[in-house]
């Protein structure tokens, strides 16, 4: 990378367009660019003023206007203080938490620092439109991959306070020269008494952090409350104990197909959820999860070990839309009766764990989807997690990332390695409840706002469909007997896989250690030890979410 590259390299695109359209207002002011000239409207006629050459004056040459300049705040005038935000976001629009210059989607950290400078709650040591996290202690509990949403995103940092900054008071030079030389006070001094001010209460005194960058923000990224006093020496990476995720999926996974019961198997697009609780159990504990993730084998990464307080699905309450069409006894599957009510119904698979592999989630939940489908036994978790017999993952295709959500991230109190309750005390409004909840741009308002947009177009849709299975005509005489392989990985459709491969029968990839090795080498290191020591071993990589 060249140094002008280097650069502007952490530019955001916004950052980057208003510096070409400075650079070229610059170039006009100095004669280098050339503008065609464009129609000017002709002015009315005057009535009782001068004409000739004040008006010559008037309509002849412009000069160019300088453009405003955004005032900047001194930050010496201001006092700091240390928070943190609990965020919430939907992913889908976003390539990722982490900003990235060569990202060709937004990031929400970039959405993050635009709002935070917007509302100059961040006084950055350079220009505004780099984003550098740098000038404010940031710290992040989290970093979801693109696509992937979050309820209970956590980040501290440092941010300006309303809090005024202690006054110096200095005796006027006259007075000081006088009690200087004779040891007294003057008159004016005695007879002056000091201001007595009221205490500065650090929640209700304090700015509405949440709602001042809610009102910056795009709709689908919330600030959902802050931490006025987080605990000595909190970091939103390293101080927090458990993280939780869930992925939700529908049942059936997809558009199921007209076929007849009689296999032993569940019908293409249902699950058999009860066998993916029994597989999702066994994630419980602490195990090996190399064979459930993908390599960075730039972070030279050698512990795989990961604890696993929860693991199981639920059914989500509230989640049910009901397509009467799916009963029809050829889309149907008898062996799923245990399952009454409307369909499809939403579920979503819960897991708790102290930190997270890079796709590990979704590597999990692959699995379970093929458990699901009766293509695997639930055992297979148990077999995959035996790094003795299975060193190396076999190639099979992680889920897709839309449906996880980190759902939340808890800071235990004391040892963060002891699994404990959170510890840190949320503040959810910090004025007047109802406004800052049902007022023009509260939370609840803004949420709904977000939801009903989301509600129409499933609502339409969901329409749709009903209308073209009432028009499909008779469904059950449409029976498919060729088989049809196809794999629920949580995108809309299933992904037609021909004659399904049995996990171990799939080729392996490498080990993580030669993969690392290799990578290494590659970059003129004798191994992956010498690499890791050059990192200084990068030991705490593996104490953030990776999804």
């Amino acid at each position: 990378m060249s140094a002008a590259e280097a650069k502007y390299n952490s530019w955001t695109k916004a950052g980057l367009v208003s510096r070409i359209v400075e650079l070229e207002s610059e170039l006009k002011r100095h004669g280098h660019i050339k503008e065609s000239p464009t129609p000017q409207p002709q002015a009315p006629p005057s009535h009782g003023g001068s004409s000739g050459a004040g008006a010559d004056a008037s309509t002849g040459n412009s000069t160019v206007k300088k453009a405003k300049t955004k005032g900047k705040m001194d930050p010496s005038k201001y006092s700091t203080r240390f928070i943190a935000l609990k965020l919430a976001y939907l992913g889908k629009r976003y390539g990722g938490y982490e900003y990235s210059s060569s990202g060709v989607l937004p990031s929400i950290e970039e959405e993050l620092w635009k709002a935070l400078t917007r509302a100059h709650l961040i006084f950055p040591t350079q220009d505004e439109r780099i984003v550098d996290f740098d000038c404010c202690d940031y710290a992040k509990c989290g970093r979801t991959d693109r696509g992937v949403s979050a309820f209970g995103q956590v980040i501290s940092l440092r941010v300006r306070s309303a809090k005024p900054l202690p006054k110096k008071q200095a005796p006027p030079a006259a007075e000081e020269n006088q009690q200087a030389q004779t040891g007294e006070q003057t008159e004016a001094q005695e007879d002056e008494k000091p201001e007595v001010l009221r205490p500065f209460d650090p929640i209700h005194d304090e700015l509405d952090y949440p709602r001042l960058l809610n009102r910056m923000l795009p709709n689908d990224i919330r600030i959902l409350a802050w931490c006025p006093s987080p605990p000595p020496d909190f970091s939103a990476r390293f101080s927090c104990g458990e993280r939780q995720y869930r992925y939700f999926f529908t049942q059936p996974a997809f558009m199921p197909l007209p076929q007849r019961d009689g296999s032993s198997r569940v019908k293409t697009g249902w699950l058999d959820v009860e066998a993916m609780r029994d597989a999702a159990r066994r994630f419980e504990g602490t195990h090996d999860f190399r064979n459930f993730c993908k390599i960075d084998m730039s972070k030279q990464i050698s512990e795989f070990v990961r604890v696993i307080y929860e693991s199981d699905i639920e059914e989500v309450e509230g989640g049910t839309t009901n397509l009467p069409f799916l009963q029809t006894s050829s889309l149907a599957d008898s062996k799923l009766a245990g399952e009454a009510g409307n369909y499809p119904k939403v579920y979503s698979f819960n897991v708790k764990g102290s930190a997270f592999l890079w796709h590990q989630i979704r590597h999990m939940v692959a699995i379970l989807f093929l458990v699901g489908q009766g293509l695997e036994s639930p055992s297979i978790v148990t077999e995959l997690l035996d790094i003795k017999t299975n060193p190396a993952r076999p190639g099979y295709v992680m889920a897709h990332e839309s449906p996880l959500v980190l759902s939340d991230c808890i800071f235990p109190s004391g040892d963060r390695s002891v699994r404990g309750p959170d510890a840190i005390e949320w503040v959810y409004s910090t004025g007047n409840p109802a406004v800052g909840m049902f007022g023009k741009g509260g939370l609840l308002h803004s949420v709904w706002e977000t939801w009903r947009g989301h509600k129409t177009e499933e609502l339409l849709s969901s329409q749709l469909l009903q209308y073209v299975a009432a028009r499909a005509g008779n469904i059950d005489a449409m029976v498919m007997d060729t088989p049809d392989t196809r794999l629920a990985e949580g995108a809309p459709g299933g992904r037609h896989a021909g004659s399904y491969q049995p996990i171990m029968k799939m080729a392996k990839l490498e080990s993580p250690e030669v993969m690392n090795e290799r990578y290494a080498q590659r970059r003129g290191f004798a191994n992956s030890d010498a690499m890791r020591a050059s990192k200084g071993k990068r030991k705490h990589d593996e104490d953030m979410a990776d999804e």
